[in-house]
């Protein structure tokens, strides 16, 4: 990214070529009439170069990703060799604070973009991150978790008949890369409508930690960054072992009954069509419910929860992968 001057004005900072900064990303107060200021880090090279923005935390309780750019951030990983490094480790503040996926007004923040100046509270906060940060930037990284008790295996989700999503998501080095089309008013279609390249990470279940997930988040971003010559030289670049599993079609398979639910299978692995994944019990011990794959794949989500209704998402399996010479 081209800054007039060489001068990088952010959220009423500029912030000139070799300077570090934290600007306050604050849309409205609390009902106390406490002021909350989310800090965005900021960290430019004296050598020109790219815009990179890491994000997390778009939903509240979604705190792995949160996690994720906090590390980028201790690590110094988001000090670049050339370019400009922005992250913002906690977007959905109101929600963080709550440990709840939305807004206080209960409005999905990822569903209320591009937002309105004047609107709800989602709206407003939306609309000031596609005006005064996303026009700054050249590509996007954004963490996200499975909802509930749905924990995803480590994926990357991008739109299917783009060259420079592939290379990006082979790059990163996910398990997986899911192609998944783009959601009206999600924050991801709102940047792709600017031209802005949005990488999104998927991976573990929400108000849980978990370690392996995170590692390969950091370490995805910390190959995003080489790939775009920005890694600093005191950081070795993580080798990526094994190619990811490119997935066309998926499909959800749901609870025919209410009731106690065992998974035999966690997230990554293979199932063969017709085996058995896990089971659905009552607690007087009359039913005891198999439950059958529908097809061969990958588990890249298995729901965590003891208990479950009927028609809940249990497991996500693929159903169609990409070729190896495509």
């Amino acid at each position: 990214m081209v800054y007039p001057n060489g001068i990088l004005n952010i959220l009423g900072k500029a912030i000139k070529k070799g300077e570090s900064a934290e600007a306050k990303f604050s849309v409205a107060k609390l009902h106390t009439n406490t002021t909350v200021d989310v800090p965005v880090i900021i960290h430019r090279s004296k050598k020109p170069g790219p815009t990179v923005l890491f994000t997390a935390g778009i939903h509240g309780d979604e705190v792995n990703g949160v996690e994720i750019v906090r590390q980028l951030i201790a690590k110094g990983i988001n000090k670049p060799r050339i370019g400009t490094i922005i992250c913002m480790p906690v977007i959905n503040i109101f929600g963080f604070i709550n440990l709840q996926r939305e807004f206080p007004d209960g409005r999905d923040l990822n569903r209320s973009f591009p937002g309105s100046k004047s609107g709800s509270l989602a709206g407003r906060v939306a609309y000031h991150l596609m005006t005064e940060i996303i026009p700054k930037v050249d590509y996007i990284v954004d963490f996200h978790t499975g909802g509930a008790n749905r924990f995803n295996a480590a994926q990357i989700r991008i739109q299917a008949g783009h060259s420079e999503y592939d290379k990006f998501a082979t790059v990163f080095g996910a398990p997986f890369v899911l192609y998944s089309k783009n959601i009206k008013k999600t924050f991801r279609n709102a940047c792709n409508s600017l031209g802005v390249p949005v990488i999104l990470f998927e991976g573990g279940k929400s108000l849980h930690i978990d370690k392996t997930i995170c590692k390969i988040g950091v370490e995805g971003s910390m190959r995003i960054l080489n790939h775009l010559e920005m890694l600093d030289t005191s950081h070795e670049v993580p080798v990526l072992e094994q190619k990811p599993v490119f997935i066309e079609e998926s499909r959800w398979i749901r609870a025919k009954y209410s009731g106690m639910f065992k998974p035999v299978f966690n997230v990554n692995a293979y199932i063969e069509k017709g085996q058995i994944l896990g089971f659905i019990t009552d607690p007087f011990g009359k039913l005891n419910h198999a439950i059958k794959s529908s097809n061969a794949g990958y588990l890249i989500n298995v729901n965590e929860a003891p208990i479950v209704y009927q028609g809940d998402a249990l497991y996500h399996i693929s159903s169609k992968l990409r070729k190896e010479d495509d």
